[in-house]
């Protein structure tokens, strides 16, 4: 049996304005993430990998196209909407490990916050199955760049949002640290999360049920 389709977009375009120029990041770009899969956007720098996954995290409006997550049309929805919709249903991770936390909440603290954002009550297997469960009540200052993007995924896996997001996850981490977050990455997929990907980095590219490969704002292949 087919997984289902948790995100598919549609025709995706977007523009930046530089300098009275117009250049296209993404043009006419159709994807598709299954349910329970890990699905990377692959792909050389300023190859739009990272713009499209601001797409459809609704953070950028395409100028065309569509964007359907679990059902519900994004690119209809008003900007507050759209922030609503992201906060209870997906899990977003920025590239630098450091934004995804804030200084003055512990591990826990960052996951009974993203509990109480989408009404749901965290437990400790989050960080077990992660293998940061001894980090619990230390704060980010105290955490290695590796510790810290494996925090945000459990921050973000609370409350099984529909979609987790992470963008260019491995990409500021030594050797040793990537391959613990892409090991991370893996165990959230056998939990049952959908994940999307950025990254041009092998190790992740390896783990993905579905590769979508980006050049020059164009899925090829």
């Amino acid at each position: 049996m087919a997984a289902e389709a948790t995100m598919v977009c549609e025709g995706i375009r977007r523009a930046y304005h530089t300098d009275g120029e117009v250049v296209w990041a993404l043009w006419d770009v159709d994807a598709v993430a299954h349910s329970g899969q890990i699905t990377v956007l692959a792909g050389p720098s300023g190859s739009g990998k990272s713009t499209l996954l601001r797409v459809i995290a609704a953070i950028d409006r395409p100028d065309a196209g569509r964007v359907e997550v679990a059902g519900s049309d994004l690119t209809s929805m008003s900007p507050g909407a759209c922030r609503r919709f992201r906060s209870r249903h997906m899990g977003y991770l920025f590239q630098d490990p450091a934004a995804n936390l804030l200084s003055y909440l512990t591990v826990w603290e960052h996951l009974v916050m993203a509990g109480k954002i989408r009404g749901a009550t965290p437990t400790r297997d989050l960080l077990v199955h992660l293998e940061i469960e001894d980090l619990a009540d230390e704060h980010p200052v105290r955490l290695s760049a590796g510790q810290q993007q494996r925090a945000a995924l459990a921050a973000a896996m609370v409350g099984d949002p529909d979609i987790i997001l992470a963008d260019e996850p491995t990409a500021e981490l030594d050797t040793q640290s990537a391959h613990l977050a892409v090991g991370a990455l893996v165990r959230l997929r056998d939990l049952g999360a959908t994940l999307i990907v950025t990254s041009h980095d092998p190790e992740v590219v390896t783990v993905a049920d579905r590769l979508i490969h980006l050049e020059h704002g164009t899925v090829k292949g």
